[in-house]
């Protein structure tokens, strides 16, 4: 009978996190705690909105208080800590921004746990999902482990990077029992249209550019979000706490390849000429502080709790596709920004 907190469970991984667990594990209590920014959106999560052992709270995690209000109003025993803002143009732009959710939002759920839990940790967990980006930029060979060391390039990665030191300090100094995982570039459904594959899928369609900075030859590790759900959740349940596992799908692709497997598979889709999405490439100057290179070694994960990615990269982008293709009325909210009044006419009114 375990009560989770889910933070940013409104976003575009958060909700397949939170929809895995209400829907498998309906003796838990899920309490999903969003701030529904930019990227919370509640339609993600239309389906199980109304399942009796889920709970939304709009909530800021940079408001102490309120963070620890909901934590004596549920008594959690389990965090799952997702909020975070995450998109490095953002970051470049407003990295203060960054440092108040990604830093001090993550140290007072730390704050709040340590004080709810009175030092009986039994049976408690803080989980903190992090990212790749802390690790820093690879050459063309090698592989990110948990052992490599951080080496932040981007505000947001500098922000994440923070926030997992916090993480381990208050495991060191207060024992708070924690796990952190670090994931490589997900994909799929309910991506906000900013990051790359919802973008260019909605701009193939509507006959804009693709924009690809540089000469398209950064490479990143790609995995499908609902194999990033699986993993967290295989972490949750069996992890040893203390513990960092890296989650990636084994799956590099240069930014350039995958844009053009993309708009082979969009001309496919929508009848038209093989090659004439590719015609919509458009370079554009490259982003300050860029990173060359992510690549994730996930066998740790494999090797020590049986986890592993179930779909290869085709597979799963078709997959993506069709999903953005069949769901046009959701692309259609999120573009024009109608999503956003989905909370007040379901919560506020109700």
């Amino acid at each position: 009978m375990k009560k989770i907190l889910i933070t940013g469970g409104a976003g575009f991984i958060g909700s397949h996190v939170v929809r895995l667990f209400v829907q498998k594990y309906p003796q838990y209590t899920i309490v999903n705690l969003d701030k529904l920014t930019y990227a919370g959106n509640l339609e993600n999560l239309k389906d199980i909105e109304h399942h009796t052992n889920y709970i939304f709270e709009k909530v800021d995690i940079v408001d102490a208080n309120a963070i620890d209000t909901l934590f004596e109003k549920y008594k959690f025993d389990s965090v799952i800590h997702l909020a975070a803002e995450s998109h490095v143009d953002r970051s470049i732009l407003n990295p203060l921004e960054f440092i108040m959710t990604n830093v001090v939002g993550t140290v007072n759920l730390l704050n709040a746990a340590k004080k709810c839990w009175h030092d009986d940790f039994s049976g408690k967990l803080f989980y903190h999902v992090s990212t790749d980006e802390v690790y820093g930029s690879l050459g063309e060979t090698g592989l990110f482990t948990e052992e490599t060391a951080y080496d932040p390039r981007s505000p947001y990665s500098a922000s994440k990077a923070s926030s997992d030191h916090f993480v381990r300090a208050y495991e060191n100094t207060y024992h708070l029992p924690v796990v952190i995982s670090n994931c490589s570039n997900n994909y799929g459904a309910f991506q906000f249209p900013e990051k790359l594959i919802p973008l260019f899928i909605n701009n193939i369609k509507n006959n804009k550019p693709l924009p690809v900075y540089g000469k398209g030859d950064y490479t990143r590790d790609w995995l499908f979000v609902e194999d990033h759900a699986t993993a967290i959740d295989t972490i949750f349940h069996n992890g040893k706490l203390g513990e960092t596992y890296n989650i990636g799908g084994f799956n590099e692709w240069q930014n350039i390849d995958l844009i053009k497997l993309l708009c082979a598979i969009m001309d496919k889709k929508l009848n038209r000429e093989k090659g004439s999405s590719e015609q919509l490439i458009t370079y554009v100057k490259d982003r300050p502080g860029h990173d060359k290179r992510y690549a994730i070694d996930a066998s740790k994960l494999n090797k020590e709790l049986g986890w592993k990615p179930s779909l290869q990269f085709e597979e799963g982008l078709e997959k993506t596709v069709d999903w953005y293709l069949q769901n046009e009325t959701w692309l259609h909210h999120v573009t024009s920004g109608e999503y956003q009044n989905y909370y007040k006419h379901q919560y506020e009114l109700s």
